[in-house]
């Protein structure tokens, strides 16, 4: 009868450690402290405007990047990219360790044996007439050792604290992916227009010395002054670097990309120019900057602002008794063979109460846990205003790109018309050498602004879909 008690006061204890309450303050999402609307004005009037694009939140980065050459990449990214595996073995990491913190709130069962023989002199002994005495023990226990029930919640606090910890880091695997994916549609398309820009300057050195060869055969005629001869050189020259510069370049950007995929790149998955690449899907951000608070960083930020909330339960949880309890029951007897034999069973159980009565570590902690908190508020509040801003020169970019892309090749074609007039007036001897030349380099620093806005807007799409969170509604949240 007193082993069922026992049993169903064990119960209980169970039951009250398992439906506890922890002494953390309610949990309220704190006001983010941008605006509701999108900022307005003469660089988003075009960007407001937009209804029929598709809203982000619906989009998977599959949907988003259409070109096939660049999806093929993200996905070999996403499969070896080293940043991206270390960001998900630390959500293992930190999975086993909420896993390890939850298990504190069961008591943990272990099964030992012991024996023992000890030597007693006769004057302790105990036995009368007095002698020596040899004593020996055997034991086989099931036992729980010093388990700490949680009336107070502080246990459940730290396994709170761990889980949102735990969610904070998935959160940062995603940030991590998103932050990948764009960073390969980003050296994809520079890749590309270093390319382009590499082919114009080709053309150009190409041209540059057909023009040299005739300057040069004039000259030889004495039609023309040494000076237009080596005011023609300069061009060649200058062409001739800017090759080397890009080729420089390219190969830099292949590597760049590389490394962002963690494998080679095969050259027939790489782009040849700019004008090659399918564009990205156009994409809205809606019309409430609420929705910056699903972002995985915003989200990660929040998570750890419920840790720090939890936190603050288990420092004022310090400040009430702490109970354990130590059990056993097993066998026992003074001879190895008769410890399993009838009447042999044995129990014991140990309940300890510690009650704080001065500690001023519990009131520093109590206070540090407080400061912590709101830390962690300051922290989430700065993770929205950086993504509204992040959002906000998005849709400034593109709001404007399009404007500059037309006056761009508007100047394209005006410097290009420049430059025939010019070079036909010096054919017919009319105009110098000199204005041959200013016209060249204006439409070839034309024609490379043209590429660089050119990457620009499809870099800004990739940097919209982005910092509006890529498709965060079609992944769940994690299940510990």
């Amino acid at each position: 009868m007193k082993s069922v008690k026992r049993i169903v006061c064990l119960s209980l204890g169970v039951f009250i450690c398992l439906s506890g309450c922890t002494m953390a303050p309610n949990y309220t999402r704190p006001k983010a402290p941008v605006p509701v609307d999108w900022p307005k004005g003469a660089a988003y009037q075009e960007t407001l405007s937009a209804t029929n694009a598709t809203d982000v939140q619906n989009v998977r980065w599959r949907e988003f990047f259409t070109d096939s050459k660049l999806q093929k990449l993200i996905e070999t990214a996403l499969t070896n990219n080293r940043d991206l595996r270390i960001a998900a073995l630390n959500v293992e990491l930190s999975r086993a360790m909420y896993g390890i913190q939850r298990a504190e709130l069961f008591p943990a069962i272990n099964a030992n044996g012991d024996g023992s023989v000890q030597r007693l002199p006769a004057d302790l002994s105990g036995a009368t007439p007095p002698k020596r005495v040899t004593v020996e023990r055997y034991d086989a226990n099931l036992g729980v050792v010093a388990w700490e029930i949680d009336f107070f919640g502080r246990i459940r606090s730290f396994k709170d604290e761990a889980l949102q910890k735990y969610l904070a880091t998935e959160q940062a695997r995603r940030s991590a992916q998103i932050l990948l994916v764009s960073s390969v549609a980003n050296a994809y398309l520079t890749l590309a227009a270093d390319r382009e820009n590499l082919t114009l300057v080709e053309t150009t050195l190409a041209t540059q010395q057909s023009t040299y060869n005739m300057i040069k055969r004039r000259h030889d005629l004495d039609l023309v002054s040494e000076l237009d001869l080596y005011r023609a050189q300069t061009q060649v020259d200058a062409a001739r670097r800017d090759v080397a510069s890009f080729i420089q370049l390219v190969a830099q950007d292949k590597n760049a990309l590389d490394l962002l995929l963690g494998v080679p790149s095969s050259d027939e998955l790489l782009p040849t120019e700019l004008s090659s690449v399918t564009p990205p899907k156009e994409i809205s951000p809606g019309l409430s900057s609420e929705v910056l608070l699903r972002r995985p960083d915003v989200l990660q930020a929040e998570d750890l602002l419920k840790a720090a909330n939890a936190d603050i339960g288990a420092a004022r949880a310090a400040f009430f008794p702490r109970i354990s309890l130590t059990a056993a029951i097993g066998s026992a007897s003074s001879d190895l063979s008769g410890l399993f034999k009838a009447g042999s069973g044995a129990w014991s159980y140990a309940p300890q109460i510690v009650m704080p009565i001065f500690d001023a570590r519990t009131w520093s902690a109590n206070r540090a846990a407080k400061v912590q908190r709101e830390i962690a508020v300051t922290q989430y509040e700065k993770a929205i205003q950086s993504a509204f801003r992040e959002v906000a020169d998005a849709l400034a970019v593109r709001g404007t790109v399009d404007k500059q892309l037309s006056a761009q090749r508007s100047l394209v074609n005006a410097f290009a018309e420049t430059y025939r007039l010019s070079s036909s007036r010096y054919d017919k001897g009319i105009d110098s050498y000199l204005s041959v030349l200013d016209a060249q380099r204006s439409l070839f620093a034309a024609q490379q602004g043209l590429v660089s806005l050119r990457l620009a807007k499809l870099a800004n799409q990739v940097q919209l879909y982005a910092v509006l969170g890529g498709g965060w509604k079609a992944e769940k949240r994690p299940a510990p």
